[in-house]
């Protein structure tokens, strides 16, 4: 169940030149999964903005997001001190009850949702080989974040300035039995060509309302009509319509 409240900015920071980190100080108890998110409302928006949840504790909750608008530019320039009015713990999130040896496959701003996710399969006594996929060794964020969490890292990069040269296709030559992944849609055909097993993608989609009301982020699978807000953001591989 979803909670609306008022959350106090503790931090907001550059990571690269268009991607921030910010943390927030408030009510966490709506967050029961990996891969959830959180719907901020912003002074003059008419539309909350859905960003991801990178990770959560009792009272702090920390989002990743990339400037592409006015509203995440305007995210860009909130300082510490400030509030915000949020819907928290929206979504189904990723299930971690399906693997051993499980691939964790990231690319760009949808690599956040994937650090809470690695930790908690760690915890859970899985094995995860996590894979992030960047344009170039510039927009690379939270390598050592994930380093530090002690799982094996891949990184690959379209132009081979840092890691493996290419996508994050050309690193998933493992032994894995189950993969989570969250990124592009380019990305998600890519994986889906020659993943070898059963999965999970979490979409990014645009919201209109972020509960499932508006049924404006609804998309088709095998099993009919789902909201990507309320039914995901997470969907198994075998029910997409690709």
């Amino acid at each position: 169940m979803s909670i609306q409240g008022i959350y106090t900015i503790k931090s907001n920071c550059a990571l690269t030149a268009d991607v921030f980190k910010m943390v927030l100080e408030g009510d966490t108890s709506a967050i029961t999964a990996s891969g959830q998110f959180i719907n901020i409302q912003l002074e003059g928006r008419f539309l909350r903005r859905p960003i991801s949840v990178c990770d959560y504790d009792e009272t702090t909750i920390t989002i990743i997001y990339k400037v592409v608008g006015e509203g995440t530019e305007q995210m860009s320039a909130l300082k510490a001190g400030e509030r915000l009015d949020c819907l928290v713990g929206l979504g189904n999130g990723y299930d971690i009850s399906k693997s051993e040896k499980p691939l964790v496959i990231g690319g760009g701003v949808g690599i956040p949702p994937l650090y809470n996710l690695t930790k908690r399969l760690i915890a859970n006594g899985q094995k995860p080989i996590v894979i992030l996929g960047f344009n170039t060794k510039s927009e690379i964020f939270y390598f050592d974040e994930f380093k530090a969490l002690g799982c094996e890292i891949r990184v690959t990069t379209v132009d081979g300035s840092f890691g493996t040269k290419g996508f994050v296709t050309d690193a998933m030559d493992s032994d894995y039995d189950y993969f989570y992944t969250c990124g592009p849609m380019p990305m998600f055909r890519a994986i889906e060509s020659v993943a070898k097993t059963s999965g999970q993608f979490s979409f990014e989609e645009r919201m209109g309302c972020g509960f499932g009301a508006c049924m404006g982020c609804s998309c088709k699978t095998k099993d009919g009509y789902k909201r990507i807000c309320k039914d995901g953001p997470v969907l198994v591989r075998e029910e997409i319509v690709w």
